[in-house]
């Protein structure tokens, strides 16, 4: 399947309402020809699509609150996926939207099915496919709460051409199921065969990879002052990507602790875990450790889901700090000098992948900007500008380095 047209539109109110990003995509159009043959419907220019389209969503400047052909009893709306009316009889369905605010993106997917009938929408692989698509370029455009106007998301649309080549190439998405169940299976199921759940919208089919990620955070407050206590808390989060075949697989994650490793505590797990042992959920930060905590190995079976998810998140009562740091800052008129060396404690043995340090200036107004020396890996200024964030890369060995910083 695929996206024949992309759109992102913004407006104030119903009004000035203009499409910031188009993106059509030819190779799905010529599929779209052949499959729909003497029935096909051509997609018109942008400036014929966004007056209906505001029309179908409420929100057009229009003055007639009421409108026939989509407020009369006799249209059932099937939300997200709109049918938008084009001169004389034609029509475009299924045009798939998510608005947040000012911002509505939608798009046009491809789909195998004659123009007259119109199936259920979680039978159409392809809707699937599109409402995903718009849900990653909505987290893209926004963030978490972001809002749909300023300079950042002038920003994030101009890259955006960019991002579609890696995430949507030919109009084709990524990371997205790309095989459906076909209605009628082309070989007898035996009997007792597990029927597919709703959430699972295709199956996998090649060969079969689990992929696993552990990202492991260390807050951390250190005085170097016997009268004030340090203070520290690690936590992390397992993700997985699955590639197995099957409707639902079974696939077990064992998670092994290091020599006179702390235990986990506080785990959540995702819904797809089919069982756990009670002393993996009972172990909680609140209790004081002592011998009895379980100290693993931790096992999930679990029944992947396609895409990449987080399969459990936990906390660790460390008794040290792992990564030991010094910090000063010296302030000169309207500049600062910070100096900060981090390494190691000698319990830890870097047999991790990638490092990233965060230093947060709180209370203080943006950096205009920053001189950097570094010993080495590679130092950037936070787009709030006011955290710097040192990237130590992959495989180094964190002994005392120092990094001074000028702005």
């Amino acid at each position: 399947m695929g996206l024949r047209v992309l759109w992102i539109i913004s407006h104030e109110g119903g009004e000035n309402a203009s499409i910031r990003f188009s993106r059509r995509f030819p190779t799905v159009e010529h599929r779209a020809r052949s499959l729909s043959g003497s029935s096909y419907v051509a997609v018109p220019e942008d400036s014929l699509i966004l007056q209906p389209l505001l029309t179908e969503l409420g929100i057009s400047s229009s003055n007639k609150s009421y409108v026939a052909q989509r407020d009369d009893c006799i249209y059932r709306p099937r939300s997200p996926a709109l049918e938008l009316r084009l001169d004389g009889e034609k029509t475009l369905w299924p045009v798939l939207n998510i608005s947040q605010g000012s911002l509505i993106l939608a798009c046009l997917p491809l789909v195998d099915v004659p123009s007259e009938t119109r199936p259920p929408l979680s039978s159409l692989l392809s809707v699937s496919q599109g409402l995903t698509l718009l849900a990653g370029l909505q987290t893209f455009l926004l963030g978490s709460g972001g809002k749909p106007y300023g300079d950042g998301l002038i920003s994030r649309l101009e890259m955006l051409p960019s991002a579609l080549l890696q995430v949507c190439p030919l109009g084709t998405p990524l990371d997205v199921p790309l095989v459906g169940v076909p209605t009628t299976p082309a070989v007898p199921i035996p009997a007792g065969t597990q029927k597919q759940p709703a959430w699972k919208t295709g199956l996998h089919r090649g060969r079969a990879m689990v992929n696993v990620a552990v990202t492991e955070t260390v807050r951390s407050m250190q005085y170097g002052n016997q009268s004030r206590q340090d203070l520290w808390d690690v936590y992390g989060t397992v993700t997985c990507k699955c590639e197995v075949e099957g409707v639902l697989p079974n696939v077990t994650v064992t998670l092994s602790l290091p020599p006179n490793g702390s235990p986990l505590q506080d785990i959540l797990v995702h819904p797809c875990v089919t069982s756990l042992d009670s002393s993996i959920l009972t172990s909680s930060s609140v209790d004081n450790l002592d011998g009895s905590a379980f100290s693993g190995p931790y096992k999930f079976p679990f029944s992947p889901p396609l895409e990449p998810f987080r399969l459990c998140s936990y906390t660790s009562q460390v008794p040290v700090p792992p990564i030991l740091g010094l910090y000063q800052l010296k302030e000169e008129d309207n500049q600062l000098r910070l100096t900060a060396s981090l390494k190691l404690h000698e319990t830890v043995k870097n047999n991790f992948e990638y490092c990233e340090a965060h230093l947060p200036l709180f209370n203080r107004n943006q950096m205009g900007g920053a001189d950097v020396k570094v010993s080495f890996g590679q130092v950037d200024v936070s787009k709030e500008k006011n955290l710097l964030v040192w990237a130590l890369g992959m495989y180094q060995i964190l002994q005392p380095q120092v990094k001074k910083i000028f702005y």
